[in-house]
C-alpha cells in the first residue's frame, strides 16, 4: 500500500497541503472537476509552479468572488465570535467582506448537509465532514457551544469548504494512500482575536491537535505556521507522527504558503512511497499491505442486545470489523472478548464508542500489520444467470475466488434453488 509522508518542518495549512498534492501529480482539473459537484458559487482555483527560498512547487490558491486570494497559511474559518478578516493578523492579503455585504454564515450542520447532498463519492463526503467537524468541535469548546452550533462566515466557509473539500478528493484521486506525518512544528508570537491578543498556537489549532494528542513543538519563526485547517487535515488523516522510518521513496512534492519566513521555507514537503514491512515486503510478493489498530475488551456482564446494537453501530460507522468471541473470565465466569478492527485515524473515536455503549472499564489498543490478496471483480456465466466474482491474486496468479453472496441469493430467488447451487455454478465457471 502507498504511503503519503507529510514533513511539517515549517507548518501546514488547507493550500499548502494542496499543493503539495498537485505537485505529487494530482491531476488540476479532475480536483476542480470534484470540487464542481459541491454547487458551491464565488470562488476560482488557480496552481502554479512558484519558488521559496530557491525551492520549487505549486502554489495553490482560492479566489473569491469579493476580491483577491485567500492565503490559508496564515488566514482560516472562525466561528462567528470572532471579528473577522479571515484569520489571524499577520501580513494578511486582503481583508474579507462578509459574502456580498451582510453577515452570512454557514453553521457546521449546513456545510454538512451541502457535502452530504453534492454528487461528491461517499468517501470523499465522508472525510470531509469528519475534517470539518474537528474544527466545529475545536470551535464548539472555545466558545461553549455545540459543534453544530459554530457558525463560520460565508466568506471564510467558502474557503474552508473548498480546502478540507479538496483535500479529501485529491487524497482520493491520489488512490488513497496510508498517511503519516512527521514531527509537528509551529511559530511563536501572538495573533489577534476578537478578545484579544492569543499567543501562538491559535486557540482553535490548539484544541484540534490536542484532541488527537498530538505532539508539538514549537520553533523560533515569529508567525503562525500550524492553522485550524492544516490541523484538522493531519488530525484525521495521519496515523503517527514521527521521523520517516524504511521508506522507499517514489515522489516528492512540496506546497507553498505565502508569506517568506525568517527561518525556513514556507513549505510542505509530502513524500510518496511505500513504507515499512510493506516496502520489503513488495520485493518478494505484490500483496498488499496496511496497518490497523486492533480494540478490545473483556465483557461478562453485557446484555446481549447492547451487544448486538453496538457492532450495528461500529459498522455503520466505518469499523473494518466488528466481532465477540466466548471466552472464559475470573472465578469461570463466561465473558465475550469484544474486538474492533479500525484505521488508526479512528481508533480513539472507536475507544470512546466502546466505553460509552458497553458495559467495558477500559480497552485494549495494539497495531497490526496487514498482508492482503490485490484484488479483481469478474462477472461469472451460470445457468442461473450473471454472478460478480471477487477474486484474489498474488504474484499474477489468481489463489481466491469468492462470488457475491447478494449477486447468488437474487439469482437463487428468482430460479427458486438453493443459493449453493448458484454459488458452486459461479465458482465452476471463473475456474473453468
Amino acid at each position: 500500500m502507498r504511503t503519503l509522508y507529510l514533513d511539517i518542518f515549517s507548518g501546514i495549512s488547507g493550500d499548502m497541503f494542496l499543493g503539495a498534492m498537485l505537485d505529487l501529480g494530482v491531476d488540476f482539473t479532475a480536483l476542480e472537476r470534484e470540487l464542481k459537484k459541491l454547487r458551491l458559487e464565488g470562488y476560482t482555483l488557480t496552481a502554479s509552479r512558484r519558488q521559496k527560498c530557491a525551492i520549487e512547487g505549486v502554489k495553490f490558491d482560492v479566489h473569491l468572488a469579493c476580491g483577491g486570494a485567500v492565503d490559508d497559511s496564515h488566514s482560516h474559518a472562525h466561528s462567528h465570535e470572532h471579528t473577522h478578516t479571515h484569520g489571524h493578523s499577520h501580513d494578511h492579503s486582503h481583508e474579507h467582506s462578509h459574502g456580498t455585504g451582510g453577515t452570512h454564515t454557514r453553521n457546521f450542520a449546513q456545510i454538512s448537509e451541502l457535502i452530504h447532498a453534492s454528487g461528491l463519492g461517499e468517501w470523499v463526503k465522508q472525510k470531509a465532514v469528519a475534517v470539518f467537524l474537528r474544527v466545529a468541535r475545536a470551535e464548539g469548546r472555545i466558545h461553549g457551544m455545540a459543534p453544530y452550533e459554530v457558525h463560520f462566515h460565508e466568506v471564510g466557509a467558502v474557503d474552508s469548504i473548498v480546502d478540507i473539500v479538496g483535500a479529501c478528493v485529491a487524497l482520493d484521486l491520489l488512490g488513497r494512500p496510508r498517511v503519516l506525518a512527521g514531527p509537528l512544528v509551529e511559530g511563536t508570537g501572538f495573533i489577534q482575536c476578537a478578545h484579544g491578543r492569543f499567543p501562538i498556537p491559535a486557540p482553535a489549532t490548539l484544541n484540534i491537535l490536542a484532541e488527537r494528542g498530538v505532539v508539538i513543538t514549537q520553533c523560533e519563526e515569529p508567525h503562525e505556521l500550524v492553522t485550524p485547517t492544516g490541523a484538522a487535515i493531519v488530525a484525521e488523516f495521519a496515523e503517527s507522527f514521527g521521523p520517516m522510518q524504511g521508506l522507499r521513496l517514489e515522489k516528492v512534492g512540496f506546497g507553498l504558503g505565502t508569506r517568506d519566513h525568517h527561518t525556513r521555507p514556507n513549505v510542505l514537503r509530502a513524500v510518496l512511497g511505500v513504507s515499512g514491512e510493506a516496502a520489503a515486503a513488495t520485493l518478494t510478493h505484490d500483496w498488499d499491505t496496511d496497518t490497523v489498530t486492533v480494540l478490545e475488551t473483556n465483557l461478562d456482564d453485557i446484555n446481549a442486545e447492547v451487544l448486538g446494537h453496538f457492532v450495528e453501530r461500529a459498522l455503520a460507522e466505518g469499523a473494518l470489523d466488528v466481532f465477540h468471541t466466548p471466552i472464559q473470565m475470573k472465578k469461570n465466569r463466561p465473558g465475550v472478548l469484544l474486538s474492533v478492527l479500525c484505521a488508526e485515524a479512528d481508533a480513539d473515536k472507536f475507544c470512546a464508542l466502546m466505553l460509552r455503549e458497553t458495559s467495558a472499564f477500559g480497552v485494549r489498543r495494539t497495531v497490526a500489520t496487514r498482508r492482503k490478496l490485490q484484488r479483481e471483480f469478474t462477472v461469472a456465466q451460470t445457468a442461473y444467470g450473471e454472478v460478480r466474482v471477487k477474486l484474489g491474486m498474488l504474484d499474477g496468479k489468481r489463489v481466491q475466488a469468492a462470488p457475491e453472496f447478494e449477486s447468488c441469493r437474487a439469482l437463487a430467488g428468482k430460479a427458486g434453488v438453493p443459493i449453493k447451487a448458484v454459488y458452486d455454478a459461479a465458482l465452476r465457471a471463473v475456474q473453468g
